[in-house]
């Protein structure tokens, strides 16, 4: 019985407190290494679906979105440390297109996984059900700790008469404050497909609730796929900046053509799921952009830092387009969305021409 703002804002606690989390944790993934970050978070994640599954207020719902958000906020500094380090410059783009596939997959999933259980038993079930995978998740990645180790930075003494740099020294960059832009603009578009994708349709075009929901999870799987041939793209274009533009383009349109209202019921849905695919495209040269526009022995610090860009997107999204849903605004959302998009187009050319100037 919660409101679309309602709803948002559990999104936005959680996302609120994985940004500024995730900011501080890339500090600590370069200091500590990332493995260690690692398993704290997944543990956090499963007590977070325990407490969930015995909350019985929305002010409750609030907390657990919490804690859930400190578990999510290491994920980024952690996943883009190991690979960073742990890969061959020659497959870096194929393991960022794996990394971005397999968590347009999980989002793909999750809905299926919990309505599943809540459908055979109860809500309640089906958190702890999600409590079980993460600690099986943990296991498995215990048993192959090695794999995830990585080196932590060590500052060298200055010697006399030089001034070491200090650890904030990056946020100088302008660079990285166009990543962090390119993030939270991107995330925003995301945030409106995941969150009201299936409430518009509905509204639009009567689409029932299953078919609605069924084109949500087509338009992950096609950012999947996607994704998959954005790694050969990548790892064969040094342009990663021009084709996160092309591709972020490509979808901005396609999400006009989706808000309009021109099309019909059946278009709609099928445009819809193609836009996944034509942003996911673009997933691993995005990576491959922040990656380049890095500075050495940084990596924790800036991907903490760029990513916190994502939560903050995911934040502010809900409570933007949460109120042109409440105000009825069905196709402006999705054209509002395309805009935000186009303008992370903006920060993705910002970033590549930025990036050039730094190595010159």
């Amino acid at each position: 019985g919660l409101s679309y703002s309602q709803l948002g804002l559990l999104m936005t606690v959680f996302f609120v407190v994985s940004g500024v989390g995730q900011a501080c944790a890339g500090f600590v993934v370069d200091r500590l290494g990332a493995r260690p970050l690692l398993f704290i978070a997944l543990g956090i994640f499963a007590l977070a679906c325990l407490l969930a599954s015995r909350v019985d207020s929305y002010s409750g719902l609030i907390a657990v979105a919490a804690l859930a958000g400190l578990g999510n906020a290491t994920f980024h500094p952690v996943d883009f440390t190991i690979l960073n380090q742990r890969v061959s410059a020659k497959r870096l783009g194929h393991a960022y297109s794996a990394h971005g596939l397999t968590g347009n997959l999980g989002w793909a999933v999750a809905p299926a996984f919990f309505a599943g259980f809540s459908a055979l038993y109860n809500w309640r079930t089906a958190y702890v059900a999600a409590a079980v995978l993460y600690l099986c998740v943990f296991a498995l990645l215990a048993l192959h700790r090695d794999k995830l180790h990585t080196q932590v930075v060590v500052r060298q003494p200055a010697s006399p008469g030089e001034q070491r740099e200090h650890d904030m020294a990056f946020m100088k960059l302008p660079v990285v404050w166009w990543c962090f832009a390119f993030f939270l603009l991107s995330t925003m578009t995301l945030a409106v497909v995941q969150s009201f994708s299936v409430s518009i349709l509905k509204a639009m075009h009567g689409v029932s609730f299953e078919l609605a929901t069924l084109t949500l999870t087509a338009y992950m799987l096609c950012g999947a796929v996607g994704m998959f041939a954005g790694g050969f793209v990548a790892s064969n274009n040094a342009h990663s900046d021009r084709v996160v533009a092309w591709a972020m383009g490509v979808g901005a349109g396609l999400l006009v053509l989706c808000g309009s209202g021109w099309l019909g019921a059946t278009a709609t849905m099928v445009v819809l799921a193609a836009t996944g695919f034509a942003i996911g495209i673009g997933g691993p040269s995005r990576d491959m952009m922040i990656k380049k526009a890095t500075p050495r022995g940084a990596t924790g610090r800036v991907y903490g830092l760029v990513y916190s860009g994502l939560d903050v997107g995911f934040a502010l999204s809900p409570m933007v387009f949460g109120g042109f849903m409440d105000s009825g605004w069905f196709g402006a959302t999705l054209v509002g969305a395309a805009v935000t998009l186009l303008l992370s187009v903006v920060a993705a050319l910002g970033v590549g021409q930025r990036t050039v100037s730094a190595s010159i």
